[in-house]
């Protein structure tokens, strides 16, 4: 694998101000139990591999992971590849909504040993620390995490130093709920949080689920009945609260109740039947449900919502993961791998990009300045653009600055195929080696 990213002072400063920043991260507190990441890191400071050029760029990388991850909206499944002599990590954010249960999986092919380290943060505002989530160093995890609040999450993934090998990592949701009304029944959901009530003066709080006069209504979590009533606008009612949760479930327009205040109930159990009582008495037979905080009532199809999309699967080939890559044709490097996300650069035809990862029908590329972004799998390519011989001998560069390491020098006369360009440096193949000229 060639050398791809410029050694000069300025990346050489940048490393030595994050390494000194990444080793600041692991004392959360002076009882906080460290993690796998945190523990190898300490080792390898411990062992002295943290001053080497190798050791650095470990420690540089695991810090840009957090500090300038990639956006992305789920479902989100990528397939990509660390490679040893490259040392690098991935951050993902991402955005979830409270009642969703996040499902975050990780799978890895080693390359002989090779271990991930997988960290689940909740970001915070300017000036204050992240709230870690979860953590493990692993081959294969599987996380759930149920969200309390919305808001935006950080993965990042790391392997070990030296260590290669392909991962797979995918990012989907569930409902932390279940569906108060059994899906055999073929229920369906008719109304939905904020509609307009009574001609404007008030708001849904909560949804309506339609289906046939007395069907069974279930418990949607373990927990008790703290309160079972009649009201005007409710009808027959019946308030749970599931255990260990701040907030309380609203089953309204019963025909029936068949539980009793201070009640047990378990996940599935019925405790009434569907009917239209309350102020539905002239509306179809349907659940109005609702979820209640201390700060009161809060959307609950998010609690519920069992329509989720499965990720895109990769299609763009794995064959280029980690391979120096041209875009064939003008196109834009994008902040997501979203058509209209945010523009990082419009690229003219044969920039230069190695692919780190594939998502769908995209590729995750680095920039040789360092920069990360997506570009449409169809519009780049792995293959030469034209051949030129060398008119004097030539230096061939590790990197495209001035200051990069002499490879080799290419004889005058030397044919040399031209894979991309990165201002007035071309990325080259000169028999079994590659690297910049400066032509």
């Amino acid at each position: 694998m060639i050398a791809y990213h410029s050694r000069t002072t300025g990346i050489l400063c940048t490393c030595f101000v994050l390494f000194f920043a990444a080793c600041s991260t692991p004392k959360r507190g002076l009882f906080t139990k460290q993690t796998a990441h945190e523990q190898y890191a300490s080792r390898l400071t411990d062992a002295g591999l943290a001053g080497s050029a190798l050791g650095s760029l470990w420690f540089a990388a695991a810090e840009k992971a957090l500090a300038r991850p990639l956006s992305i909206t789920l479902p989100y499944k990528e397939t990509g590849y660390f490679a040893a002599e490259k040392p690098d990590a991935a951050g993902y954010l991402f955005p979830a909504h409270r009642g969703d249960v996040l499902k975050i999986a990780i799978n890895g092919k080693a390359t002989g040993s090779f271990k991930i380290f997988a960290d689940l943060w909740q970001p915070a505002a300017a000036n204050e620390k992240p709230t870690l989530l979860a953590a493990a160093d692993t081959t294969s995890w599987t996380l759930l995490h149920e969200v309390k609040a919305d808001g935006r999450f950080l993965l990042r993934l790391q392997p070990e130093l030296l260590r290669s090998g392909e991962y797979t990592v995918t990012i989907t949701t569930a409902p932390s709920l279940a569906f108060p009304v059994p899906g055999s029944t073929q229920p369906r959901i008719g109304s939905f949080w904020g509609a307009n009530r009574d001609g404007g003066t008030r708001s849904h709080e909560g949804i309506d689920i339609f289906g046939k006069f007395r069907t069974p209504v279930i418990s949607a979590a373990n927990g008790f009945i703290s309160s079972t009533r009649e009201n005007k606008l409710g009808g027959r009612v019946i308030f749970l609260n599931p255990d260990g949760k701040p907030y309380s479930l609203y089953y309204a327009h019963l025909d029936s109740v068949l539980v009793r205040e201070g009640q047990k109930v378990k996940l599935g159990d019925t405790i009434g039947l569907m009917g239209n009582t309350g102020n539905a008495r002239n509306t179809a037979t349907h659940l109005h449900f609702g979820i209640y905080t201390n700060g009161g009532a809060i959307d609950p199809l998010p609690f519920l919502n069992r329509d989720r999309p499965a990720p895109a699967e990769v299609t763009a080939a794995t064959a280029l993961l980690q391979h120096i890559i041209r875009n064939t044709s003008a196109t834009t490097l994008l902040a997501s791998p979203v058509k209209n996300s945010t523009l990082i650069e419009k690229l003219p035809a044969n920039r230069v990009m190695q692919v780190m990862a594939a998502t769908g029908s995209w590729y995750k590329v680095t920039l040789p300045d360092s920069r990360e972004g997506f570009v449409e799998s169809k519009t780049v390519s792995a293959q030469p653009y034209k051949k030129q011989l060398a008119k004097n001998a030539t230096p061939l560069l590790d990197a495209p600055d001035t200051t990069a390491a002499v490879k080799i020098t290419i004889p005058a006369g030397a044919d040399m195929d031209i894979l991309g360009e990165q201002g007035t440096y071309r990325f080259i193949t000169y028999g079994e080696q590659k690297g910049w000229v400066q032509l």
